[in-house]
């Protein structure tokens, strides 16, 4: 057990670490630019839940240093190494960081599963004078082919629509429902966007925490017959275009 385990914490991808670091998007360089120009210096970033690293890396290109936390050891130990990046098996609301040493805090895909009062309150405790905080997240992805979009719906509702946390309504609802008591920062519209297969399609399916608690409630697996609606109505050239909208929620600390 981690020495900073703490029983309201969820860790829902340490069982799929492997598919999320292998098929989750990748966020925008331009980004992480943003962020570093809000920041009142560019010495420390904290990437909280970092989980693979995937923001930590972009961050790094930035800032002097980079402190990446998670409390999936399993995660951390595939993200990508840098020489500016120290990674942290931490929670969100007890780190290790020095009072007001950070200049932002990033929390990609992730704030909407934190106690809020208490991730806020170590925020206030870490970050420097008109430093920043910047949430980043992506609701469900969409497809530009109408057929394949309907079945990707259909099992996001209708397949894993009661084994989603109840903190996946954040994501829904555009952040809009998060608490978020900053002095709020507006940022630049971002989207990411991939040629995908139905290798690939499944792939990033196969990271859903739901998809997990369906398993482990109904004992049998879905994947098949998604895959099987799938590779039905695919496209004949082979790749569909799918697009991640990304929410941003910024605010000088």
């Amino acid at each position: 057990m981690s020495p900073f385990f703490y029983p309201s914490m969820k860790d829902n991808f340490s069982t799929q670490s492997q598919a999320y670091a292998a098929f989750r998007p990748t966020y925008p360089p331009e980004l992480a630019a943003e962020i570093a120009a809000l920041a009142p210096e560019q010495s420390l970033a904290w990437d909280c839940a970092t989980g693979n690293g995937q923001m930590a890396v972009l961050l790094a290109d930035h800032f002097a240093q980079v402190v990446a936390t998670d409390i999936s050891a399993k995660q951390l130990a595939l993200a990508t190494p840098k020489d500016n990046i120290e990674y942290r098996e931490e929670l969100a609301h007890q780190s290790s960081l020095e009072d007001q040493s950070v200049d932002a805090v990033v929390i990609a895909q992730a704030i909407h599963w934190f106690d809020f009062d208490a991730f806020y309150a170590e925020v206030r405790r870490v970050v420097r004078p008109d430093g920043i905080i910047v949430a980043i997240g992506y609701p469900l992805l969409t497809v530009d082919d109408p057929t394949i979009d309907a079945h990707l719906q259909h099992y996001y509702t209708a397949v894993m629509g009661k084994y989603w946390d109840p903190e996946r309504r954040h994501l829904d609802e555009d952040y809009r429902t998060i608490p978020f008591p900053f002095e709020r920062i507006e940022m630049q519209p971002y989207s990411m966007d991939y040629q995908w297969d139905t290798d690939t399609f499944i792939g990033y399916l196969e990271t859903w925490s739901a998809l997990q608690h369906y398993r482990k409630a109904e004992q049998r697996d879905p994947i098949p017959e998604m895959l099987r609606l799938l590779q039905k109505d695919w496209p004949e050239a082979g790749t569909v275009t799918v697009t991640f909208r990304l929410i941003t929620l910024a605010g000088m600390v």
